[in-house]
Formats: structure tokens, C-alpha cells, sequence
């Protein structure tokens, strides 16, 4: 006899068993996916609505332009007349900020100012002195400082006046104001170090030479202490500004023929030079009277093309001299600017003030002024100023020989 009841209780235990085995797969695979789910939420890059169907594009950084204004200015000369009215006998010290009162904001403003010292500071105790050796008082290196200047070229046929000492007293005086320099050197080591400023994150390189030295013997000794105008040492330059990746290379050229208003063939041979070479920038001096401003295109040996700009003489900053034209001068404002995406330069645009070296005379305590000749023909124009109309004539002459000469084509 055959028992059924068994087996049916045993079917019923499997059934139990499948549905139970079933179940539990079934929650493995719920949580298993839940997981899948959410670590995919966590990773996948949602939208700004954070629908988790779009994802974000990648925000573009723009990197914006560099623009900065350097002022220049011309030579910086100290004949006794300058110094006697600079002094001050209360005190036994020289005083020349008054004379740049009227054209100080010109230069203080610029991101960077340069000019050329045409003076030696060789101390007291040499004796200060004029033409034909010139020797000043620092205090006019301290009132370059003041009203903005921040480098000095020092390479020019007045260098030597004081002899090696002189050069090197010089260079220390204005390491002692505060005033970078280029052009002259203590050393090997200093005549080989590039002069490099950052201004605003715009690299640039400063050089300066010199025709001569009046005659003044270079020391054998010393031949690293003032910079000729000679083609390879100026081209050893060049290279090593360009091995530090200057985005500008700037020179000041003491150059030319004294008293002549145009740039002669050799200055024109020697500027092409240098532009070829890769300067950018071309201050001359010497001449003591304006020479005319060039904005150029160069050609580069790839076929690319690059701005140079050069001004073959900025006249007189400061000085003495009293014959027509040594009294014009000019602050020139370059505007240059570096793209952020290409690091291009360009130099956009040149302005310049027109300013007189106004000398009232001997006996003044306020002898000399640089004017503004802009503001003060306007103000007489106006009707807002008090000068004279002989006054007046001398400096709308000045005005109009500085326009013409210096936009000269």
C-alpha cells in the first residue's frame, strides 16, 4: 500500500521554497539596481537644472589685454646757472622740484618714465660744475625720483666728464635714490646684465649708447664702463635681452649732430639696424633740439610684421641753453599693449605735451619753469591766464617750431 500524504507535504515545502529563493532574487536585483541608479546619479554631470540630461560646457577663461602709457622725456643737463638757482642757503642743500612743478603730472602718471641723465653726480667734494665737464648736485637726481622717473640712461658723451670715479659715483648716487639705470657699468658682470622691468606683467628691456665721450679716455682697464655704439656689442645685448623673453626691447641712442632739427643718414642707418634686430622701442639724444617722431611697420625675416617706433631726438629736458629751439622739448606719452590670448605687442598710439624750458633770468628765485604749453595758451586764449602778450608770442613760437619739427614726414 502505497503513502501520498508524504509527498504531497513534501511538494509543498518546494513550492514554499522556490517562492522564497524567488523573492529574495527579486530584492538582490531591486537593490542591485538601486545601486547602479544612484552611483549614476552621483557621477554623471548634470545641467544647471540638474535634469542630469545636458551637461555643462567647460567655461572659456578669457585672458584680457595689457595696455600701459610710458612717458619720456629728453636730456637731463646742469649747467652752474641750474644748480646756483636750485639753491637753497637756508638749508646748504639744492632744490630743483620747483622747476617741473607745471609738468610733473605728465610723468608721474605714466606706468613708466625714462630719461637721459647728461650729467655726472661724482659728489661735493669733486666740485660741482657745468660745461664743459659736468658734475651736479644729486638733489636733481632726487627731483627726477619725485616727479616719476624711474629709469636713467647714463651712456652719453658727458659720462666720462668726472673720469671712471665719476661713472661709478654716478651709478651709485642713483642706487641710492631709487633710479634704475642702463649704459654705463661698475663691472663686466654689470655692463652684461640686462636692465629688464615688469611693468604690469609687460616685460621690457632697457639698452643705451653712446657716439663717444667728448674725447675722455676709457680706461684700458675698465672698457666695460660706458657703452659705444658698436654693432656687435649692441647686437650681444639684443640676443641676451631676448633669452629672457622680453615682450620690449627699449634704446636710447645718444647719437647724431648737435643743433641739427633732422636725423642724419647715420642715425637713420643705425635705427633701421636696430629695428631689424628686433628693438622695438628708439629714444635718441644729443642733439639738444627736437628731431622728428617715426611710428613704423617692420618686416620681420619670417614675413610677420611687427610696431617700432622711433623719435630721433627729444631736445632738452633741463638745461642752460639759450639758443632758438634748445629750450623746445616734449614728454611723449607710448601707449603699448600686450594681447592676453597672443601675447602680441603693439605700440597703439604716440602723444605728446609740447613744453619750454621758460628762463626768467638771473636773479629770480624761480628762474626756471618748464611750461605746459598746451594748458597755458589755452588759459591765455581764455582770457584766464595773466602773462603778457610778449610772453604769450614766445611761447605760441615755441608751440608751433615744436609741432612742426616733430611730425616732420
Amino acid at each position: 500500500m502505497v503513502r501520498t500524504d508524504g509527498n504531497k507535504k513534501n511538494s509543498k515545502h518546494s513550492k514554499k521554497r522556490k517562492i522564497r529563493y524567488g523573492r529574495i532574487l527579486i530584492f538582490i536585483l531591486f537593490v542591485i539596481i538601486v545601486i547602479i541608479r544612484v552611483n549614476f546619479s552621483l557621477t554623471r554631470p548634470k545641467n544647471e537644472n540638474n535634469l542630469g540630461e545636458i551637461s555643462k560646457e567647460p567655461e572659456i577663461v578669457v585672458i584680457p589685454d595689457t595696455t600701459i602709457h610710458m612717458s619720456v622725456i629728453g636730456d637731463i643737463m646742469c649747467h652752474s646757472p641750474n644748480y646756483t638757482a636750485a639753491y637753497v642757503a637756508v638749508t646748504g642743500t639744492y632744490d630743483f622740484t620747483p622747476f617741473f612743478t607745471n609738468i610733473e603730472k605728465y610723468i608721474s602718471s605714466a606706468d613708466i618714465a625714462i630719461g637721459n641723465l647728461e650729467t655726472t653726480f661724482a659728489g661735493k667734494s669733486r666740485g660741482y660744475s657745468g660745461y664743459p665737464t659736468f658734475n651736479s648736485p644729486s638733489e636733481l637726481g632726487v627731483a627726477m625720483k619725485e616727479i616719476g622717473i624711474d629709469v636713467l640712461g647714463t651712456a652719453n658723451n658727458h659720462s666720462m666728464d668726472k673720469g671712471y670715479s665719476g661713472v661709478v659715483s654716478t651709478l651709485d648716487a642713483l642706487d641710492e635714490i631709487g633710479i634704475d639705470h642702463m649704459g654705463t657699468a661698475r663691472s663686466e658682470e654689470e655692463q652684461s646684465t640686462i636692465l629688464v622691468k615688469d611693468v604690469k606683467g609687460i616685460k621690457i628691456a632697457f639698452l643705451a649708447y653712446t657716439y663717444g665721450t667728448n674725447g675722455i679716455a676709457i680706461p684700458k682697464d675698465n672698457s666695460y664702463c660706458i657703452n659705444l655704439i658698436d654693432k656687435d656689442l649692441i647686437l650681444k645685448h639684443i640676443q641676451a635681452a631676448k633669452e629672457l623673453d622680453v615682450d620690449l626691447i627699449c634704446v636710447n641712442m645718444h647719437w647724431g649732430i648737435e643743433y641739427q632739427t633732422a636725423p642724419n643718414a647715420e642715425q637713420q642707418e643705425l635705427a633701421d639696424f636696430l629695428f631689424e634686430n628686433g628693438v622695438d622701442i628708439i629714444l635718441g639724444s644729443h642733439a639738444h633740439v627736437l628731431q622728428k617722431m617715426e611710428k613704423r611697420t617692420i618686416e620681420l625675416e619670417d614675413g610677420t610684421t611687427k610696431d617700432g617706433f622711433v623719435i630721433y631726438s627729444l631736445g632738452n629736458f633741463i638745461s642752460n641753453q639759450q639758443d632758438i629751439g634748445t629750450r623746445d622739448t616734449v614728454i611723449l606719452d607710448i601707449q603699448i599693449t600686450k594681447a592676453g590670448e597672443t601675447g602680441d605687442l603693439t605700440i597703439d598710439k604716440v602723444d605728446f605735451v609740447p613744453v619750454f624750458n621758460y628762463n626768467k633770468g638771473s636773479g629770480t628765485s624761480d628762474r626756471y619753469r618748464l611750461i605746459d604749453l598746451n594748458t597755458t595758451l589755452k588759459e591765455y586764449e581764455d582770457g584766464t591766464s595773466d602773462i603778457s602778450q610778449t610772453l604769450y608770442n614766445t611761447f605760441k613760437s615755441a608751440f608751433d617750431r615744436i609741432t612742426k619739427i616733430i611730425q616732420a614726414v
